[in-house]
């Protein structure tokens, strides 16, 4: 009865017909449901990948699809508590944002700095690095991991339970815990358990406000402001001592079909200076060159509206958290992603505006389809490149480019073709300068593995120099390989955008 429920996961667009899905529950019963998987043959030679699940957001068909035969799902697990022999806090992977936030912080005071959406689990959110509203004051959820636990897959095809931390002395154990630290979910093994040190004490209370835009008020030239003014606000606040390199904002340019552009905005006010660092970002990117703006009384993508938040509310941090809590409907969904080391180029912005529904896509009704630009750097930009898996600690903004659509019925066919073509071709149209793709280069920088997209692997949508694995991971991608040649040989944990060991 369970097994439709547990075949799929967030995105419906990817489901799964294994022979079987494992509940687990403990590190322990981890290492059992891994053995009999690695054991037991292959009944279809069309289904042979064994996939691992937290919270089920995977984007591309990583952990469900056609070829997977064990789904073994580690959301049972999801406790959290003080480990006084790591002197850290321990939570297990199956826990989400939202438990890890209701919990951590009324036991702590303390808060790890990850996503917005709720029901994200932590096995994948925080092995992709993991970054949300609070990462411009405190940086990536991966620079506060100390240590995590593996079962692993040998060389004798045995399993093993391992724990590596930041400071091991072995090299290997070091290179396994670094490569938890942004080398992306279901690489190396079955994440059980992470520990976190020297977490940030989150502010007290924080302004909130939630604003839109009508789209029919809109010329070119409000638009070439708006993201002009939006890129050079964060271009130039990148302190992260300061209110307004604190301030994480979030811009949703949904297509005209949708009616609005909305943006939401959060800074902290426990020094005193939030409020006049919100004032001036509002009058930065809200003044009198754009249309006026209004409450936000519609969700955007996975966020939820805030229709009482138009006059930058004062509330508490974690009330302010919940009420952006939002993953929204279970309905089938394209992602892709970029980062922005400068502002937009006009190339970009007339680009955006055209696909957007203005000239190109103008019959797309399509109301979830949307750009959306979330402010980055400032804190996450003060550790190396090296430091962890995530080399990208430089950049100013960073893209998701979305579109979701019911998974077709009876009753309602979809338009599966003419939704990814939007976003394809949107997604090409502004990098069309290098390829098609965000090349490493002077004004962008790649992408996110945590919002995959298997386009980078073809030709047709990526005809840069660059792969995908240059894309996700620059120059730490010979290391990831290095994790992976050791510590699954077997390359037993895999999909299309795995890490690839060196000999295959």
């Amino acid at each position: 009865m369970r097994y439709p429920a547990l075949s799929r996961g967030f995105n419906q667009r990817w489901i799964a017909y294994p022979d079987y899905i494992r509940m687990i529950s403990s590190p322990q019963e981890a290492v059992t449901a891994l053995r009999e998987a690695v054991n037991r043959p292959d009944a279809d030679a069309e289904r042979t990948r064994v996939t691992v699940r937290s919270g089920g957001h995977c984007y591309e068909d990583f952990v469900c699809g056609d070829d997977v035969r064990v789904i073994l799902d580690v959301s049972p697990m999801c406790g959290l508590y003080h480990d006084s022999r790591m002197d850290a806090w321990c939570v297990e992977a199956g826990a989400t944002n939202w438990h890890v936030y209701s919990h951590l912080y009324p036991l702590s005071g303390r808060a790890l700095p990850a996503g917005s959406c709720y029901s994200v689990g932590l096995g994948g959110h925080v092995t992709g690095g993991g970054y949300g509203l609070l990462s411009r004051q405190a940086g990536l959820t991966v620079d506060y991991l100390y240590a995590v636990e593996v079962a692993v897959v040998t060389e004798r095809r045995t399993v093993e339970l391992v724990v590596a931390t930041r400071d091991d002395d072995d090299h290997d154990l070091r290179n396994l815990w670094w490569a938890h630290t942004g080398g992306g979910g279901g690489n190396f093994g079955l994440i059980t358990r992470f520990w976190f040190r020297d977490l940030p004490t989150p502010p007290s209370r924080v302004l909130l406000t939630a604003r839109a835009w009508q789209w029919k008020d809109f010329t070119k030239e409000n638009f070439t402001y708006l993201l002009t003014a939006y890129g050079e606000y964060f271009r130039f606040h990148q302190d992260a001592s300061t209110a307004a390199g604190r301030l994480f904002a979030l811009l949703a340019l949904n297509h005209v079909a949708n009616g609005t552009i909305t943006m939401v905005a959060q800074v902290d006010d426990d020094t005193g200076d939030g409020t006049e660092a919100m004032r001036r970002f509002l009058d930065a990117v809200d003044g009198d060159a754009v249309p006026a703006s209004g409450p936000m009384l519609y969700s955007a993508a996975e966020h939820a509206a805030i229709p009482s938040a138009w006059q930058p509310r004062l509330m508490p941090w974690l009330t302010a958290t919940q009420a952006l809590n939002s993953s929204g409907e279970n309905r089938c969904g394209k992602y892709k992603s970029a980062y922005l080391r400068r502002p937009f180029t006009s190339e970009q912005i007339d680009a955006m505006w055209a696909y957007l529904g203005h000239e190109k896509y103008v019959d797309f009704a399509n109301k979830q389809a949307l750009i959306q630009v979330d402010s980055y750097g400032s804190a996450i930009n003060d550790r190396s490149a090296d430091e962890t898996a995530v080399p990208q600690r430089d950049s100013i903004l960073k893209m998701q480019y979305q579109v979701y659509w019911n998974r077709p019925s009876d009753t309602d066919p979809g338009d599966v073709a003419k939704n990814l073509a939007w976003i394809r071709d949107t997604y090409r149209a502004t990098f069309a300068g290098t390829g098609g793709v965000p090349v490493i280069g002077d004004i962008t920088d790649g992408c996110y593995i945590n919002y995959p997209d298997t386009d980078l692997n073809d030709p047709e949508w990526n005809s840069s120099s660059d792969p995908w694995s240059r894309l996700y991971y620059k120059h730490a991608y010979p290391r990831l390989q290095d994790a992976k040649e050791r510590w699954d040989p077997h390359n037993f944990f895999r999909h299309q955008q795995s890490v690839q060991p060196f000999t295959t």
